[in-house]
């Protein structure tokens, strides 16, 4: 980090840390009866097992970040022939050598397989080029001085059998596993593959999802003005659910109309649909009534985490899945990282990132039962606390690198502390 963006933070978090403090709510007799949070995400992840797509044959061009659904093994040795490391000079024997022996103008990257080197011969050599056949070792130019009135070749320092060639099979043989099943496509697979003699990669396709946002009260443009609001979860969603490897088909706005929902759900041909809001038990709360039509099976009815309780998961027919967010934009992010995350982890094939946890800076308030999710930066070796973290509020999660899981009765200063790491922390949008 920069000093002016150590400066800026500072003051960013002066700001935030002007904000009246939470107030705990107050427990109830009896704690509700909601899925543990880290037994509902547990419980997705499961889920995804029973939905997950068949692996297909996918070019190379378009396998990036997708995750091999089957070990790659090594088509060929590599390198499939003895190859020189550098520019210079291929030998045979002790030195000094003829430079006028086999070999005619030099030998270069992409021809045949040159002719045999007789004893005391040396021939020039471009990288890449095949050795030939007992060839002792391969001078680099800057090593080797070239007498024109002689045609010897003189080396300028000690040479040892087999300098600079690389000899088939050094990498890998053909059959050798290079990687295992499971692994994520990164470029340097990519190049690997092509190496080891691939055209196309079986890989798991990205999970296709389908976002529906719900609720009359939205707009899309302008100002909040009449009771109406902004839309805050359309251009939200999508682009995180590609963060997570999705595929976003579509984000439809369905308004708070029953039918379209019930029609949109059942018809969708995702392999997760995602609604916002509608997840309670209020007069236009459609998700369970549909969900009960459809003859969908619940697998997680709300979770003891604030924010974000009233979400849940479903399994629909064919194998598919739903998962319902609140409508409150932070409480959506919650039911992201709760159930989202770690089913379309399992869908896409690609495994949990190691759990780990740091001291958070100062106290954080915490809820009588339930566990919460706060908004948190790095800075040095703790996290701080960011205090835009109300349900409806972005601002915080905004300028956050990560969540932090704080568990009921909130977390004294020092506390080690869950960390969950936003999809985009450290990297840059171009």
């Amino acid at each position: 980090m920069t000093e002016q963006q150590d400066r800026d933070l500072d003051e960013a978090l002066a700001l935030v840390g002007r904000e009246a403090p939470t107030v705990p709510q107050p427990a109830s007799s009896e704690p509700h009866k909601a899925a543990p949070w880290e037994a509902a995400r547990a419980r997705a992840a499961r889920a995804g097992r029973t939905g997950a797509v068949a692996p297909r044959r996918t070019p190379l061009d378009r396998a990036l970040g997708l995750v091999l659904g089957e070990p790659l093994v090594a088509l060929t040795d590599l390198p499939s022939f003895d190859t020189s490391a550098m520019d210079g000079w291929a030998v045979a024997g002790p030195g000094p050598w003829r430079t006028d022996g086999g070999g005619g103008g030099g030998i270069l990257a992409g021809r045949s397989e040159p002719e045999r080197l007789a004893d005391g011969d040396a021939v020039r050599i471009a990288t890449g080029a095949r050795v030939p056949p007992d060839s002792t070792a391969v001078i680099r130019s800057e090593h080797a001085r070239a007498d024109e009135h002689t045609n010897q070749l003189h080396a300028q320092r000690d040479i040892l059998p087999g300098q600079d060639i690389r000899p088939r099979g050094q990498e890998c043989r053909s059959g050798d596993l290079l990687l295992p099943t499971g692994s994520l496509v990164t470029p340097a697979v990519l190049g690997l593959a092509a190496a080891a003699g691939y055209d196309e990669l079986l890989v798991l396709p990205r999970p296709r999802v389908e976002v529906l946002v719900l609720g009359d009260e939205l707009l899309v443009a302008g100002l909040p003005h009449d009771g109406l609001i902004r839309d805050a979860l359309g251009p939200m969603i999508g682009p995180w659910l590609r963060t997570l490897g999705a595929e976003v088909l579509a984000t439809r706005r369905l308004g708070d109309d029953a039918d379209a929902l019930q029609y949109a759900v059942t018809t969708s041909e995702a392999d997760l649909v995602i609604t916002t809001g509608g997840t309670a038990s209020g007069p236009v709360d459609h998700v369970h009534p549909i969900l009960d039509k459809a003859g969908a099976e619940l697998l997680v009815d709300s979770v003891a985490v604030r924010p974000g309780h009233p979400m849940l998961l479903a399994r629909l027919t064919g194998g598919r899945h739903l998962v319902g967010l609140p409508g409150n934009p932070l409480a959506a992010v919650s039911g992201l990282l709760t159930l989202a995350e770690p089913l379309l982890r399992t869908l896409s094939g690609r495994a949990a990132a190691e759990a780990y946890a740091v001291p958070v800076s100062e106290e954080v308030h915490g809820h009588p039962y339930d566990t919460r999710l706060v908004p948190v930066v790095h800075r040095a070796d703790t996290v701080v606390p960011l205090h835009f973290h109300g349900p409806a509020m972005l601002r915080g999660i905004a300028a956050a690198d990560g969540l932090a899981v704080v568990p009921p009765g909130g977390a004294r200063t020092g506390q080690m502390l869950q960390i969950l790491d936003l999809p985009w922390a450290g990297e840059c949008f171009t």
